[in-house]
């Protein structure tokens, strides 16, 4: 007797349909084949004691249980039912004429209770692609399976449920999910707001110029001087996600095991800040088992490096590729995965190691030398990937005593759409979503300065040594201040406000 039927298995944030072929003849084994991990192999116990609690028994025989593609590895739980539900039909317990129409995915308790797994998103998209009819899930996942339109999703409790509904003795209402719906439930978090920030009118700006344009952020600045206090809130000025992006982030964070339960999309923009002892691993993805990193985390989001200089520099260094290519790839001896990392880099440091140079209210204790290496610890090349670097004022106690609120993330957010608006227009029919993302041929294009602006960028360039990824990089960011103006050419006004966000390629800290 030959069995079949249908699951999929995760490769980076992507699945592929797996085909489960069960083959019984006399005798007592089982044997699993087709690169099953140690999760896998372990489900025949998990198996046998869900059977065994709701009736039912492995049969004695022969079992060989085929996992095709044979050369594609099988990780996770989430195989458990389709095994289950294969080794009922082998054993005469389950006559169905569904499985060839299903994809199923879930793990097994003991008692035969269905758990929640990782990667379903992933693994819905994938039934859409390949014409299944529908795919019968844990029922706590059945929401962020229902987000795929033209899918039918079959939420189930217990492995007993979804025997009957094979059987065609119980229906089980499909999941139905208005990803319209999630997103108006969505709402900015209240205790994050620009309007909480006290001064700060230059670095005010500079967010919005960053967040209009998509543009790396750099801040310098005494401890206490609202650096965090202002990456925190930089996510309440960006733009919505779209239903694309939405798509994208949550199969990111389904893979991770990061969605809530019943979650169905992620609707807010992501913020990850990991601390400054992460791994090059954990930043990028990767291990045995590849899983996402922090930089895919904060895909379509903000990845906030607090205290830069004190991650090791090695760990740094792998944010160059992907700040460039917007996505990583992971290779290991076993597998190459793909995972994108499209992220706004916002990054904080201290002047010196005390903190307080170039601070009025404090005496620096740093000696010239001790400057420049902390200094060092960022290279040149990834500061050349940061368009904006901006030095954060300590605020006077006039200014933080004022109670008058500062403007709202809700005003600042519709001039970050509009300009948004007009980028979009602009890079119609690419795969570029904002001005940071600009190729070198396209800066060329709708980057054109005036015999004013030509000079005056000549001049800096000359002046302060900077490279080309540099000129590019201010181009990026003038044409990004132009769009917050509403103008159609960039001005000299613009380049200077440009040239003005790049303190660490002026010549001496002393002309902050």
């Amino acid at each position: 007797m030959l069995i079949k039927c249908f699951s999929a298995a995760v490769q980076g944030i992507r699945a592929e349909v797996v085909t489960i072929e069960m083959h019984a003849v006399p005798g007592v084994d089982f044997v699993m084949v087709g690169l099953p991990d140690t999760a896998v192999k372990e489900s025949r116990e998990r198996i046998r004691s869900a059977l065994l609690v709701n009736g039912f028994s492995l049969p004695v025989r022969q079992l060989t249980v085929n996992m095709a593609p044979a050369d594609l590895r099988k990780e996770g739980t989430g195989f458990d039912l389709p095994l289950a539900i294969g080794i009922l039909c082998v054993g005469e317990h389950l006559k169905t004429n569904l499985l060839e129409h299903y994809l199923l995915i879930g793990e097994l308790s003991l008692d035969g209770t269905l758990q929640p797994v990782h990667g379903v998103l992933p693994i819905a998209l994938c039934a859409r692609q390949n014409n299944f009819r529908g795919v019968i899930v844990p029922a706590a996942n059945a929401k962020e399976a229902a987000v795929v339109d033209g899918l039918e999703v079959i939420p189930a409790v217990a492995l007993m449920d979804v025997v009957r509904f094979l059987r065609e003795e119980q229906s089980i209402p499909p999941v139905y999910v208005n990803p319209d719906d999630e997103f108006r439930n969505n709402s900015l978090t209240a205790d994050q707001d620009m309007a909480d920030i006290r001064g700060q009118y230059e670095m005010r700006r500079a967010m919005e110029v960053a967040a209009a344009g998509g543009h790396n952020m750099l801040m310098i600045g005494p401890p206490g001087s609202g650096k965090s206090m202002l990456a925190k809130r930089l996510p309440t000025i960006l733009p919505p996600l779209t239903l694309e992006e939405a798509l994208e982030t949550t199969a990111i964070h389904s893979v991770a095991g990061l969605l809530k339960p019943d979650q169905a999309l992620v609707t807010a923009r992501p913020f990850r800040s990991p601390h400054h002892t992460v791994t090059d691993v954990a930043l990028i993805g990767g291990g045995n088992n590849p899983r996402p990193g922090e930089i895919s985390l904060a895909h379509n989001g903000v990845l906030f490096l607090d205290e830069v200089p004190e991650y090791k520099r090695a760990t740094l260094e792998v944010l160059r590729q992907p700040l460039e290519d917007r996505h990583i790839v992971v290779a290991r001896q076993k597998r190459t995965v793909d995972y994108p990392a499209s992220f706004m880099l916002v990054a904080a440091m201290n002047p010196c190691p005390c903190g307080h140079y170039g601070d009025s209210q404090h005496i620096c204790t740093c000696t010239p030398s001790q400057i420049q290496r902390y200094n060092s610890r960022i290279s040149g090349p990834l500061l050349d990937r940061i368009d904006i670097q901006c030095y954060v004022q300590a605020v006077p106690f006039d200014t933080l005593h004022k109670q008058e609120p500062g403007e709202s993330s809700a005003q600042v957010r519709e001039r970050v759409i509009k300009a948004r608006r007009i980028q979009h227009q602009r890079f119609h029919g690419t795969s570029i979503y904002c001005n940071a993302q600009m190729t070198a041929k396209m800066v060329r294009q709708f980057c054109r300065l005036d015999i004013a602006g030509s000079a005056l960028l000549e001049q800096a360039i000359t002046k302060n040594g900077l490279s080309a990824r540099a000129y590019d990089r201010i181009l990026k960011v003038a044409r990004t201040i132009a769009d917050l103006d509403g103008k159609d050419n960039i001005e000299s006004n613009h380049i200077w406000e440009a040239i003005n966000y790049r303190v660490l390629d002026k010549n001496s800290w002393n002309e902050f």
